[in-house]
């Protein structure tokens, strides 16, 4: 995990060089991280085959046409796999991985090298992006191949996909980090980041379309960054007709980026003040 700083080290001790900035060792960081991250080739499998599964599962059951919206009710689950594939990629990963290397000491052993400690993040940050892509990616391709889901036809739409993927990767990859100083310990961090993240998808329109949810269970879901990532993408990739699904009855674009922006903000400052670099036994 520190062969990066540990080659850094040597070259400024032998040579006087200056260490490289931090922008520079996190993008060495983030090779590391994915270069880890494709070796273990179970966890690349799962990862990204499990909203595919999730996608066909539900998308082969709940198939029949959605009254008054002008789609099909498996079309309705491809932007909503798109968006808790986001989530699971930034939040999931990141809260659960975090939590197994502070526990394992990694993180306190590269808390005490030269490294900018915004260089480990940076690392981070390019592993979610890359893999969010990925899954994304994936996932759209499965939806134009096998549920008739659309390509935007217009540069909006693909302006709008862009800034609701890159607003909803950082607030959920923020959280992710917020919610890693949350486990005890590395063993207990899946159940503890997991559960949340399961009951989100239920309460934001991932699994059970959003029009049967019960209001006050979408009012808790808009609490949080899923739904309002789940609303986007349908404006994305769902015709205009779909919009009567929605509690609002509309898309609401700009609410969608108010909220997603202040989760931005606010998981910044959770991790600012929540993030440890060691275990509290560990004193």
């Amino acid at each position: 995990m520190s062969t990066t700083t540990t080659v850094a080290q040597a070259r400024t001790k032998t040579s006087g060089e200056r260490l490289p900035g931090a922008w520079g060792l996190g993008l060495q960081r983030g090779v590391l991280e994915l270069k880890q991250f494709f070796r273990q080739r179970d966890q690349v499998v799962f990862t990204f085959a499990f909203p595919v599964v999730f996608l066909f599962l539900f998308a082969s059951i709940f198939k029949d046409d959605v009254r008054g919206a002008g789609i099909n009710a498996s079309q309705l689950y491809v932007p909503a796999m798109m968006a808790a594939g986001i989530m699971s990629t930034s939040f999931q990963s990141l809260g659960i991985s975090i939590a197994i290397e502070r526990d394992e000491k990694v993180l306190r052993r590269l808390r005490g090298t030269p490294m900018p400690p915004a260089a480990y993040f940076l690392g981070k940050i390019w592993l979610v992006l890359v893999t969010g892509l990925m899954e994304t990616a994936i996932l759209l391709l499965v939806g134009t191949t096998l549920y008739d889901v659309d390509l935007p036809s217009s540069a909006v739409k693909w302006l709008d996909f862009g800034w609701i993927f890159v607003l909803g990767l950082t607030a959920c990859a923020l959280l992710g980090i917020a919610v890693s100083s949350v486990p005890k310990s590395g063993k207990s961090a899946t159940s503890v980041v997991v559960l949340p993240f399961l009951v989100l998808q239920f309460i934001s329109g991932v699994y059970i379309s959003i029009d049967t949810i019960p209001d006050w269970m979408l009012n808790i879901g808009a609490l949080f960054p899923l739904k309002w990532m789940c609303q986007g993408l349908r404006g994305v990739f769902l015709p205009s007709s779909a919009q009567v699904l929605e509690q609002a009855g509309s898309w609401e674009f700009g609410k969608i980026a108010l909220v997603l922006g202040a989760w931005c903000v606010g998981g910044l400052l959770l991790c600012l003040l929540t993030f440890r670099w060691k275990n509290r036994r560990d004193g």
